[in-house]
């Protein structure tokens, strides 16, 4: 019997658990517990809603896992904990998770 060892390439961990966490992001848009809105962070800082970020996940897993400065490279997924963020796609007004504080 022969084994392969193969040694992972950090670079590539790290580019499919930011693709997870986009995916999760999309399959479930709220956090549990707490029910707070999940959002795709892209890496140049902007934000998308669950929407934009699922019509084009073939562009964003693309776009990470090449670095190709497409725009549609992830960074990862997060909660909006406060301040008012619009979709860098589609321009929606996306709800944080404590809402707008400045009232």
């Amino acid at each position: 019997m022969r084994l392969i060892l193969t040694q992972t390439n950090k670079g590539d961990e790290m580019k499919n658990q930011t693709i997870e966490q986009v995916k999760r992001a999309i399959r479930e848009p709220f956090a549990w517990p707490g029910g707070y809105p999940v959002y795709t962070i892209m890496q140049d800082g902007e934000i998308l809603c669950s929407v934009c970020a699922k019509d084009n996940f073939s562009a964003i897993v693309h776009a990470t896992k090449t670095h190709d400065r497409s725009g549609w490279e992830a960074a990862g997924a997060d909660i909006l904990w406060e301040g008012e963020e619009h979709c860098a796609h589609c321009g929606k007004t996306l709800e944080s998770a404590y809402g707008d504080t400045e009232k």
